[in-house]
């Protein structure tokens, strides 16, 4: 089937009305594309979460609204009605730009969005005992290694990013059968599960999205891990001090792969949940704050065991 794009060109402060031109024309579903400077706010907004992003490659030059309908004659009034909203746009008085509202239209084929993302993700050894395997794929030779199951559809981490396979590296080298081990903004749960799959007797899992709790439940059914020696919590870990009380006590081993503030601020109670000699392993850091969390690490009570580093990514494990 082939659709036609329906692009109108706008400002950030126009987004919202030339959107209600669509809907007013039956049109319900909008891509949305931000100016980078937009994006460059709402990222600020939100960075104790990230240290570096591209704004150049984030957000668009133009901000534009888009939608797409059947190539099919009776969808053809409703593109003639999109125009005539936009049109009326240009005669109202309002107290915000809308910019230049130039129309595109083009045809363009179908595409199955549903599954083309798949073809980037193949089954990926890490380390010597780990094969990251995609939901759909079947993997008759492993080479002995433990697979572990995982549907990346939600982007939370599925070991192909250096940060993830840096610390299942990390993660591989020091853990013990039997070991407790807490993972902090676990994300889809790739560690956790690693960590019992390669011999962990227990695992507790935090992160701040509540999306990661139904996306972690599924990752432990599919990897066949018994969901009593699994536990998920929902919440900030560096401000709820009631889950802080539920997830006390102390581990063999924690994993941190976040961001370096975030390390920063979680370093004085990652110290708490310790025993003599249980590894910290963080990464999620760029090279450039990799001292600052080093200092971090030793005002808390951690000894530097290893530093690895991938392209522009450090990881670190230290010990209580």
């Amino acid at each position: 089937m082939k659709w036609w794009e329906i692009a109108v060109e706008t400002t950030d402060s126009g987004i919202e009305a030339v959107s209600g031109a669509f809907m007013r024309a039956g049109i319900q579903n909008l891509s949305i594309e931000e100016s980078h400077e937009a994006v460059a706010r709402a990222l600020d907004d939100a960075k104790l979460y990230w240290d570096f992003a591209d704004t150049d490659l984030l957000g668009s030059d133009v901000p534009r609204v888009l939608a797409y309908v059947a190539e099919l004659p009776e969808n053809e009034p409703i593109i003639a009605q999109v125009k005539e909203n936009v049109a009326a746009l240009r005669d109202m008085e309002l107290p915000f730009d809308l910019g230049s509202l130039v129309i595109s239209v083009r045809s363009v084929d179908e595409e199955d969005w549903a599954n083309n993302w798949k073809k980037n993700y193949r089954p990926l050894a890490i380390g010597e005992k780990l094969l990251v395997v995609p939901s759909w794929e079947t993997v008759e030779d492993d080479g002995g290694r433990k697979q572990l199951i995982l549907d990346p559809g939600m982007a939370f981490g599925t070991g192909a990013h250096h940060t993830t396979r840096m610390c299942l590296e990390l993660l591989e080298e020091c853990i013990a059968p039997g070991a407790k081990i807490i993972d902090l903004g676990c994300g889809s749960g790739i560690l956790s599960i690693a960590g019992l799959l390669l011999g962990a007797s227990h695992a507790v899992a935090v992160d701040i999205d509540p999306i990661a709790r139904d996306i972690v439940l599924e990752n432990v059914s599919r990897n066949a891990v018994d969901a009593s020696h699994y536990e998920i919590h929902i919440g900030d870990v560096l401000s709820d001090e009631a889950m802080k009380g539920q997830i006390a006590g102390q581990y063999d081993i924690i994993l941190a792969n976040i961001v370096a503030d975030v390390i920063i601020r979680l370093a004085p109670f990652a110290k708490t949940l310790t025993k003599p000699g249980t590894p910290f392993i963080v990464s999620g850091i760029i090279t450039d704050r990799k001292d600052e969390v080093l200092e971090t690490l030793k005002e808390n009570g951690f000894a530097l065991e290893k530093v690895i580093q991938s392209e522009d990514w450090v990881a670190i494990r230290a010990r209580a």
